[in-house]
């Protein structure tokens, strides 16, 4: 098991009589075969079920996860259902790329299966992390008449202002990431347990039409019509039914929970914790939740209409973080809630820019300008946009990235300072490129001078107006500019200060522009805007969301322990720099089926002498499956550079049965830059 946590004898009662079909194939109109395992509860009467719609291989991969997850549900009296998308796992097919108009077809068909089988009363509730989270959404768009209820934990509503691919109009390094994490992903086999002698053939398949997503990608920079498919953004009141949106301040998929809270007209709730990009029982830094059980009061509510009482909820629960150090393996603060989201509570307050400091005082306004030209080190001690490994990818003391910016600082805090929402940066600016960008670091300094990341942004600042049509700058030329910062709760104590950096590069969380830019910050007319929440008596009464419970996960063997680092290098002698992450999963060995299974990542960020002719991103990941004679591994690389012209990508795929390579492949594209 994830955590320590002793399940309720109850519990145990219930999972004993939990009945499991580990294989259900539901067949396609076009003939294809999609892969499900099915937790059934021991009712022998029709039951309501829940839908997790993914590509990460049920029988292997999340095998553990999806366990503790599915037959903790059935043990509460839904049929728990979870299917292999097209091209993943045992499913047929190949997957050709994100939340397709394929993705939608297979789903609703889904759903229309689900709701026929004898289990199943009709009622259906969609849930899932990330990827399940963005196409619960969607699905739930188009208004399938068997869907009741919808929990989505860390995704979004718009696939381009939030998403791993680009931030404020700036190419985001997790872009490769992922893209490189889907490669490997769809490089693996199907299980020839499960789908027999014609594994072979499947698996040649996905490796010959899968395709190089992240070329894709690249070659829509700006938000056009390729994103604004599957971002329900587009049309809020598509959605019917009542959603319940999840959470973590470290994870990258915060701000469209507030904005499902603000649009959406259905019945809704938020929880915002202190995670990263995991399930809210099961992620860290803690502390976790009982989430399992508001998800069933959830759809006990809007599935089994139970007047529990779970629409009376505050529209927002979020965490108010403190003061921590990044080694602290939790989170320490507390709950607070808010009524209604935008609460009426919550008002600005803001700070007006000094030579160096943040003035409390709008009237004080000082004329100076103060330019900066960053060198590429300023964001090697930012973490991941999207925190997967909470123990090595969070942001580190910021003083490590503070030299190459701006700084304004507050005097030291008089009474404490509480904010919940998303602060706002107003710049008037000025840049000697056409093309260049922004960032900015909210940060708050203790005592002893440590600074600690609280939120931040990125603005490609030609697309200060527009994401759809962004405009070059014309150098030399005045801009007034806002960014909006991700949402975050935060108390700023009494004695420490606020930290405004700005720097005009955040390598490598952000890919730089073409040029290095000089950015000419005009302080009269620039501000920091904060949410001020006052605290609450209230929030003491808060209900308690209870500690982690699931299922005990099925039987494994560990074979090799996990490995994760993330190492900032200088050469001195060549002045090379490189951030180098590993991130190698466990190797086991699943007692039920036999199957060993294993993941090895290693990413590197590189440059040398602040040239960004130099700028170098690769990944490789490898993939083991390994049962008696049966034995596969894959190897995907990923190399991307640029010029002042074009983003270069040079890619690998290569396949091995035992020890023969049976499939290789390679990819050479050059993309242009298209103000970015």
């Amino acid at each position: 098991m994830l955590h320590d946590e002793t399940v309720p004898t109850e519990l145990i009662d219930r999972l004993e009589h939990v009945k499991i079909r580990e294989t259900v194939w539901i067949k396609m109109s076009d003939g294809c075969e999609l892969a499900a395992k099915i937790w059934i509860p021991a009712s022998a009467s029709a039951v309501p079920a829940v839908l997790e719609y993914i590509p990460y291989r049920r029988r292997d991969n999340k095998a553990a996860r999806d366990h503790q997850i599915h037959a903790y549900f059935a043990a509460q009296g839904y049929a728990s259902v979870r299917v292999d998308m097209r091209g993943s796992g045992d499913s047929g097919g190949a997957l050709h790329d994100e939340y397709l108009p394929q993705e939608m077809e297979d789903g609703l068909a889904i759903l229309k299966w689900i709701a026929a089988q004898p289990w199943c009363n009709g009622r259906i509730g969609l849930f899932g992390l990330s990827w399940g989270g963005f196409n619960a959404l969607q699905l739930a768009s188009f208004a399938p008449p068997e869907v009741g209820a919808v929990i989505t934990v860390c995704s979004s509503d718009d696939r381009y202002a939030d998403d791993v691919h680009y931030m404020g109009g700036c190419l985001l390094t997790d872009n490769l990431s992922w893209a490189s994490n889907m490669f490997a992903f769809n490089s693996c086999p199907p299980d020839p347990k499960v789908v027999g002698a014609r594994w072979r053939d499947m698996w040649l398949d996905r490796l010959d039409n899968s395709g190089l997503w992240l070329d894709t990608w690249l070659r829509h920079p700006h938000r056009d019509d390729y994103w604004k498919q599957g971002s329900v953004c587009e049309n809020y009141q598509a959605i019917k039914v009542p959603v319940m949106a999840v959470s973590g301040w470290r994870d990258g998929y915060t701000n469209p929970v507030f904005r499902l809270m603000e649009h959406l007209d259905v019945p809704r709730r938020a929880i915002v914790g202190a995670w990263g990009h995991k399930y809210p029982h099961q992620g860290g830094p803690g502390p976790a939740i009982n989430f399992l059980n508001e998800c069933v009061c959830w759809w006990d509510r809007w599935l089994k209409d139970v007047p529990n009482g779970i629409e009376n909820e505050p529209r927002l629960r979020a965490w108010m973080m403190e003061p921590s150090s990044p080694l602290n393996a939790h989170s320490p603060g507390r709950w607070v809630a808010e009524p209604e989201w935008p609460s009426s509570r919550i008002h600005e307050r803001c700070w007006s820019f000094d030579v160096g400091a943040l003035v409390d005082d709008r009237e004080s306004r000082v004329n100076s300008a103060l330019s900066i030209q960053s060198p590429l080190s300023v964001g090697l001690f930012a973490g991941k946009w999207c925190s997967y490994a909470e123990e090595t990818d969070l942001p580190w003391d910021q003083r490590q990235e503070d030299g190459g910016a701006l700084l304004f600082d507050t005097e030291p805090l008089s009474e404490d300072i509480e904010i919940l929402g998303a602060p706002v940066v107003e710049l008037e600016i000025s840049a000697d490129q056409p093309v260049a960008q922004a960032a900015v670091r909210l940060c708050e300094v203790a005592p002893n001078d440590r600074a600690a990341r609280v939120s931040f942004a990125i603005l490609n600042l030609c697309h200060r107006k527009s994401h759809e049509q962004p405009r070059p700058l014309i150098p030399g030329e005045k801009y007034s500019v806002s960014l909006t910062l991700n949402h975050i709760a935060q108390r700023f104590p009494k004695g420490h200060r606020i930290r405004l950096a700005i720097s005009s590069s955040y390598w490598p969380l952000a890919w730089p522009s073409p040029r290095p830019a000089r950015l000419t910050i005009y302080t009269e007319r620039s501000s920091l805007i904060l949410p001020i929440r006052a605290p609450r008596t209230q929030d003491l009464e808060l209900r308690d969301l209870g500690s982690p419970q699931m299922a005990p996960a099925p039987a494994a063997s560990l074979l090799a322990p996990a490995f994760r680092e993330w190492m900032v290098h200088q050469n001195l002698g060549s002045n090379k720099v490189e951030l180098r992450v590993i991130n190698n999963e466990p190797r086991i060995r699943l007692q039920d089926h036999g199957l060993e299974l294993g993941r090895e990542v290693q990413e590197v960020y590189s440059y040398q002498n602040n040239d960004y002719a130099t700028i170098r991103g690769f990944v490789e990941q490898v993939r083991h499956f390994k049962r008696d004679n049966w034995d596969i591994r894959t190897l995907t690389r990923t190399t991307m550079t640029s010029t002042e012209e074009c983003f270069q990508i040079r890619a690998t795929l290569d396949a091995f049965e035992g020890d023969a390579r049976i499939f290789a492949r390679s990819w050479d594209e050059s993309i242009p830059r298209k103000l970015v």
